[in-house]
């Protein structure tokens, strides 16, 4: 228990941009997911080219790529400058988005035509049909897969270690470099794959009750 005690700088600062990293960046990947997967599906032809154009631009992108391109091309744009954590969130974010967005897409698909047919048909626009008919019932049949993304998200925060983001990926390297703490890498890496398995379980929990929750409303 050393290798924790005798480091809770550090297992504190990473256990937060970690957290910080999946909770921002899983915001945006769902609201931007939600606005992609939207157009995905929109009877509009130049929003169906956009959002096809994004997903497969960005999803066949690695993300260790795309992560290269947030920390280190941002900055040499000359725009405002921002941390390498606020980088790493919006990588990881615009990243997932694809994956939300295509799993929303498939979760539409599931909802029957005639329903969208009789929202039009009483003159409500798009953005209502969707907002107020489709994604409600899209959400609820999607929750599984969903989660499972999310779940990917979790763990693909641990590239940001690579890109100097104090998370739990990067604390074997502190360990290792700074002598005067006890412990080593590899009893750091087992504690860190326990915390992620926790925070894997917690997930799952949420998920089960979610399922649980709207199988009741249906």
């Amino acid at each position: 228990m050393d290798v924790i005690f005798g480091n809770l700088d550090l297992w504190g600062e990473a256990i937060v941009n970690t957290l910080l990293v999946f909770v921002v960046g899983g915001l945006i990947a769902l609201v931007l997911g939600f606005i992609i997967g939207a157009a995905r599906v929109s009877p509009v032809p130049i929003a169906r080219a956009v959002g096809t154009l994004y997903v497969n631009v960005v999803r066949n992108t690695p993300l260790t790529l795309v992560f290269f391109v947030f920390v280190f091309g941002y900055p040499a744009l000359g725009l405002p400058k921002l941390s390498n954590l606020v980088l790493g969130i919006l990588a990881i974010g615009i990243y997932t988005a694809t994956y939300v967005a295509e799993v929303l897409r498939a979760g539409i698909n599931t909802v029957p035509v005639g329903q969208a047919e009789a929202a039009r048909a009483i003159g409500l626009p798009f953005g209502q049909v969707m907002g107020e008919v489709i994604l409600p019932q899209a959400f609820r049949s999607v929750v599984p897969p969903m989660m499972s993304v999310f779940i990917a998200l979790l763990k693909n925060t641990t590239v940001a270690a690579g890109f100097g983001i104090a998370e739990l990926g990067a604390l074997r390297a502190s360990v290792n470099d700074a002598g005067d703490r006890p412990g080593n890498p590899m009893e750091v890496l087992l504690w860190v794959a326990a915390v992620f398995v926790a925070l894997v379980l917690v997930l799952s929990a949420v998920q089960r009750r979610l399922e649980n929750k709207w199988r009741i409303v249906r």
